[in-house]
């Protein structure tokens, strides 16, 4: 019995570490950048938002979403690429532009 136990207690503790790790993979894979700590009461409205984006010369925005502490856009930029583009929800900043 003892024999059985032992190799059952490792493998069970393996797999535990095992998703352990990969949760941890993949929360930091798919976070984007942090933006702002400021509480959400001090952002811009989306309006807001949405108007200083345009101002920005961003076109065809496909998605205007909240992602973290961001607003995230995708969108087209002023030379015409496709852009995902995080903003600082409070200064309405841009904090990362991935173009394409």
């Amino acid at each position: 019995m003892n024999k059985l136990l032992i190799p059952s207690a490792l493998a069970l503790s393996l797999a535990a570490a095992v998703g352990v790790a990969m949760t941890s993979f993949a929360t930091t894979a798919s976070a984007g950048p942090v933006c702002t700590t400021a509480p959400r009461a001090q952002w811009l409205t989306e309006t807001q938002m949405r108007a200083r984006v345009a101002q920005l010369g961003y076109t065809n925005v496909r998605v205007f979403q909240v992602s973290g502490s961001c607003y995230e856009i995708y969108a087209r930029a002023a030379n015409g690429h496709r852009a995902e583009v995080y903003f600082n929800p409070v200064t309405g900043a841009v904090v990362q532009n991935n173009e394409d």
